[in-house]
């Protein structure tokens, strides 16, 4: 259905969000997934507490140790009780840090896999507008990275952010209370001068993550476009065209990481000395402590055990900061995509759709899929229930739109479209959508079995059904025939069928589906005439009884329909049976003679595959 499509860029709002959402907006939108498991989080969060409690208990129990010693009876006299003190804190914080990782991995793994579900769902739910102008390539690399950006962000969150500020605060109240205020002037100034220098460059590096990013959907989008467009670079031997388009998307790319990577060194540089000078003075204070009497020996292994605690962690929160923004970058795409508004809605308590006859109808509809390019003027006809109406005319003159229309992929700009009397805007999208069964042009099937595409129409059918919609479709026979008969892989979009093998693909999954209403879009064009002729005898017979929209380019397909509408540039020119029309003499019948005579001059071209 790509004739009448939309042609011209996306408007901002349908692009993939792009803007910044701001990193607590990230974090609040993240958090009710956690907290679906309090209980589980509350008990991690101890366990951290408790961890590091005991990290903090390791040196002090060390001064006690190197206070006690005697340099004659060390080996007889150190307490027992400290050694055992001692072992045990080192046990515990292991322990208890392996504990809360246990708790903490299944609130990660699920919120993860919520967050996923949610934006595959939404994603479904959007409407074909955003469909149409998006790339997958750089859609599922948003999705891809924005998963591991959870995992990164509640990872370093948990498991080094929140431990290493426990920690700090532990220190800090033993420093302020045992020791002299110059330690924790120190301390505290060291803290603040590393943590303002290293979230003020690191902000400034994170656009180079965020053009990385970019950078990165868009080389991923020209392959994957490239791939999946194989047959066609092959047609016009455009294979080093590709390898430039998307050699310079790597280049760009390649430029933004090693920007990214040269302001990293310089950031582990300044972090490296702020360190370094601190521990020096912390360390030259405390000699002086112990030289003029006011420190003993077990004080400085214990002020230097501290420093080691804090600065090795607070050493890595440099990495575990970047690494986070990096993260709450990846997280704000994916956040962007849930947030994305999906044109097409249900109204509050709509009700599903009541099928009695299944009458449809177009009461004066206009539609544009933008402002300046209006598809449909006024459009107003019905099919009654059990009948069949066929809409004909030019490519672009709005045939299709009216499948989509009826499908509700997008709602009319004006006029009304009413299934038994139902405006389909007041129903159950899913309700209505149950209740009709396409044919379409372009046949695309999934990278799977042929049992399994037929099966798409009724998931859970039997194979028996299965079987019995091939037969009414003309296509058993030839799936009979392959060495792996319905287990046969029909490859990505279904590319290792002829066009015609697809297209019965899709008939029969239509069979199968049985719905009330149905939609014939150029069902046959890929069809040689024989094949045609004896699908045609089938659509028939399936038509029969239900309500039935058929739209052609090929007339011959269309002379039985109650009626015909003749549509060009939006508007209905015509409308009669077969028969009327001819002697009308009209649009129809210039059309028809056109095509006879085509025929009859190039009979080939009706005779053959498309």
């Amino acid at each position: 259905m790509r004739r009448s499509g939309p042609s011209v860029p996306a408007p901002a709002e349908m692009r993939v969000a792009r803007t910044q959402r701001g990193d607590w907006a990230t974090i609040r939108t993240l958090l009710p997934y956690l907290w679906e498991y309090k209980g589980r989080v509350l008990a991690a969060i101890a366990c951290l507490v408790l961890a590091k409690v005991a990290n903090v208990g390791v040196p002090v129990i060390l001064k006690q140790i190197v206070d006690s010693l005697d340099p004659k009876t060390a080996a007889l006299f150190v307490p027992l009780a400290l050694l055992v003190a001692y072992g045990l804190l080192r046990l515990s914080t292991t322990l208890f840090t392996e504990l809360r990782e246990f708790l903490f991995a299944k609130v990660t793994q699920r919120a993860v896999r919520k967050i996923a579900l949610t934006v595959f769902r939404h994603l479904h739910a959007l409407s074909l507008r955003f469909h149409l102008h998006r790339q997958t390539g750089g859609l599922t690399r948003d999705v891809e990275r924005g998963q591991r950006g959870i995992s990164t962000l509640v990872s370093y969150m948990l498991f080094s952010i929140l431990p290493t500020l426990v920690e700090i605060g532990l220190v800090s109240a033993i420093l302020i209370a045992r020791y002299d205020w110059t330690f924790m002037a120190i301390t505290a100034g060291a803290l603040a001068i590393y943590i303002a220098f290293t979230v003020l460059v690191t902000e400034w590096r994170t656009h180079f993550r965020r053009t990385m990013n970019e950078l990165d959907s868009k080389a991923n989008t020209r392959a994957i476009d490239s791939l999946l467009n194989y047959e066609t670079v092959k047609y016009f031997g455009n294979e080093e065209w590709e390898a430039r388009r998307y050699d310079e998307s790597l280049q760009r790319y390649e430029k933004a990481a090693v920007k990214s990577q040269t302001s990293l060194s310089a950031l582990n540089i300044g972090q490296s000395a702020i360190i370094a000078v601190a521990v020096t003075l912390i360390m030259w204070r405390a000699t002086v402590g112990v030289v003029n009497g006011s420190m003993t020996i077990g004080d400085l292994v214990l002020v230097n055990a501290f420093m080691i605690q804090l600065y090795i962690p607070l050493n890595f929160l440099g990495v575990i900061y970047r690494e986070i923004k990096q993260a709450l970058a990846d997280m704000e795409r994916l956040f962007g995509l849930i947030e994305e508004h999906a044109e097409i809605r249900d109204k509050p308590g709509a009700p599903s759709l009541a099928l009695a006859g299944a009458e449809v109808r177009f009461d004066h509809v206009s539609f544009s899929y933008e402002p300046e390019r209006q598809i449909l003027f006024g459009v107003s006809f019905g099919i009654p229930a059990g009948r069949t109406v066929a809409v004909v005319g030019p490519s672009g003159s709005g045939k299709s739109t009216l499948a989509r229309l009826l499908y509700r992929f997008y709602d009319a700009s004006s006029g009304r479209i009413a299934v038994d009397g139902q405006d389909i805007r007041d129903v159950q999208q899913a309700s209505l959508r149950a209740a009709i069964g396409i044919v379409p042009q372009d046949t695309v099937l999934f990278n799977d079995s042929i049992e399994y595409n037929i099966a798409y129409g009724k998931p859970g059918a039997t194979h028996e059904e299965i079987v019995a919609a091939a037969r009414l479709a003309q296509i058993h026979d030839f799936i009979a025939g392959l060495p792996a008969g319905y287990e046969t892989a029909v490859g990505e979009r279904g590319l290792k069928l002829s066009g015609g093998e697809k297209q019965r693909v899709a008939i029969a999954r239509a069979i199968l589906k049985a719905p009330r209403i149905l939609i014939f879009d150029e069902a046959t064009s890929a069809l040689d005439s024989r094949s045609e002729k004896a699908i045609q005898a089938e659509l028939k017979a399936i038509a029969r009884n239900h309500t039935t929209l058929t739209i052609a380019h090929r007339l011959s397909t269309v002379v039985d329909a109650d009626e015909i509408l003749v549509l060009e540039a939006g508007r209905i020119v015509e409308r009669g049976s077969h028969a009327a029309l001819l002697a009308a003499n009209g649009a129809y019948a210039r059309m028809w003679r056109l095509q006879q005579e085509e025929e009859r001059k190039d009979p080939e071209l009706y005779s053959s595959a498309h």
